[in-house]
């Protein structure tokens, strides 16, 4: 490869951002005209000037955030500067979730999974529908995400579901409900982030626990973006392009370490259908 990680992922996401996708829009005002500090017991806090919002995390609870308005296929961006040094044990989070019966929910996850100093953070996705998940991949980045806050984007239609980090697409979910795999397209969903303690299965499979003497942990968040379809039909609906595609490639072919659509020993008798679909 003539250019290191950074370098290619930067050109790629040039690529995908300026010919395809479109560039995340820049925020305007105080994040927390979208945000809203869920709970926590004060672990959640907002800067002065309204430009970051602050998770932190220690022995006795987490904090966490919710958007203010829900959503029915939709583009969000958001920077996102994770917790640093040696956080294993603790999970940062932001993701898309119905608000109905548990039963039945949609959702979009992105878990970054914390780690022990000098290993790299692991980015867990899945897409659950009518309540059912089990579409777990997991890719680590090709960046330290605790020196500088990157843009993490959920892009949700009625056609897919795309996962892209600084603007290159990492996964693809396609709408397979004419070949009756469940997809989200019903209910409307509201963004979710958090930070919080998982020591039991986060970090190498919970073999490594949270080291409390560093607490409190700290998660960052700026620059939230929204574009629905009601409001912003131009905005949020983009297909990928041959460009995107090459991109999605290079990501998944360096950067993917778990896929369930690979994973024969939990699907020892063929895996889900929408695995073998293009």
């Amino acid at each position: 490869m003539a250019f290191g990680p950074r370098k290619m992922a930067c050109a790629l996401a040039v690529l995908v951002f300026g010919l395809c996708l479109g560039g995340a829009r820049a925020a305007t005002g105080r994040i927390d005209d979208g945000l809203e500090v869920m709970w926590g017991d004060g672990r959640g806090s907002v800067s002065p000037d309204g430009q970051v919002m602050t998770l932190s995390l220690d022995r006795t609870s987490g904090s966490g955030w919710r958007s203010k308005n829900t959503y029915l296929f939709a583009r969000v961006d958001l920077q996102v500067k994770l917790v640093a040094n040696n956080s294993a044990g603790t999970v940062t989070t932001c993701y898309f979730m119905s608000e109905g019966e548990w039963e039945i929910h949609d959702e979009v996850d992105l878990e970054f999974l914390g780690n022990v100093t000098g290993q790299p953070y692991t980015l867990h996705t899945n897409v659950f529908a009518n309540g059912t998940g089990g579409k777990e991949q997991q890719f680590h980045l090709w960046f330290d995400p605790t020196t500088d806050f990157h843009t993490y984007s959920i892009v949700w239609t009625a056609q897919h579901i795309l996962v892209l980090v600084d603007g290159t697409p990492i996964r693809e979910t396609k709408n397979h409900a004419d070949k009756g795999v469940a997809y989200p397209s019903s209910q409307r969903m509201r963004l979710y982030g958090s930070l919080w303690n998982a020591d039991d299965w986060a970090t190498q499979g919970g073999r490594v626990k949270t080291d409390w003497s560093r607490a409190p942990f700290v998660a960052q968040y700026r620059n939230f973006t929204a574009a629905d379809a009601a409001s912003e039909p131009a905005g949020y609906d983009q297909e990928m392009d041959a460009t995107a595609q090459q991109a999605m490639k290079w990501a998944r072919d360096n950067y993917m370490v778990y896929d369930y659509c690979q994973d024969g020993k939990r699907f020892p008798l063929g895996f889900p259908p929408e695995c073998y679909m293009p």
